[in-house]
């Protein structure tokens, strides 16, 4: 059983009747449901489970058939919108994206933010659907593995590199320490919904706790 069948209601299991004025205009099978996955995202945090498929079908400008010609069922839906909230390809892209050029400081920051904002997203989605904790990740052989944390600290640990011989540990080790930190410091249960922003996160980082002009700590 998928997380989502598990968790989150099923809706819509057999397949109704188009009942719509008009029909959606021509895409292929996989671009039709990376659209509907992209509509159906910002309602799942709105609504959660409760959404609706034809609240879904609005919003992706479809009748609720071509949601069924597809999506087995709402379960099928829900699963491959959670597969795109976790699959980190795009903030990876973001992170490669950041001028190594800059000095660190900046560059940390930039990277900070990155992560922030996509943990806030998958966060917010996760609570709008219950999860206490996202879903097991899929085996190797699962065609939807690509949820690419490795490719993540690998972006991350390059973003590091001009400064290694600064960093107390290696690029990968000090990558490792932003990621869990950036994670404790945004996370709204955590934080008390008082999330640090990057520039502090980053300031504890680099700076510590300790103003710069204190004496040593004993």
């Amino acid at each position: 059983m998928s997380p989502t069948t598990a968790t989150v209601g099923i809706e819509g299991s057999s397949r109704p009747d188009e009942a719509v004025a008009g029909r959606a205009a021509p895409m292929s099978r996989e671009d039709r449901r990376a659209a509907i996955v992209a509509a159906t995202l910002p309602l799942l945090r709105e609504h959660g489970p409760a959404v609706t498929t034809r609240q879904i079908a609005e919003a992706s400008g479809i009748g609720e058939g071509t949601i069924f010609r597809v999506f087995t069922d709402k379960a099928e839906l829900l699963d491959a919108c959670l597969v795109a909230a976790f699959d980190q390809t795009d903030t990876v892209a973001q992170l490669a994206a950041i001028d190594h050029s800059q000095p660190l400081e900046p560059r940390l920051t930039e990277a900070v933010g990155v992560l922030q904002r996509r943990l806030l997203s998958v966060v917010e989605l996760m609570l709008a659907l219950g999860l206490p904790r996202p879903p097991d990740k899929p085996s190797r052989t699962d065609p939807r593995a690509n949820w690419g944390h490795d490719q993540l600290m690998a972006a991350l640990t390059v973003l590091l590199e001009p400064d290694a011989g600064r960093l107390r540990g290696t690029a990968a080790e000090t990558a490792r320490v932003i990621r869990l930190l950036t994670f404790a410091a945004s996370h709204p249960k955590i934080t008390d919904e008082e999330p640090m922003s990057p520039d502090q996160i980053v300031a504890l980082l680099l700076h510590g706790i300790l103003h710069t002009e204190a004496g040593p700590a004993c």
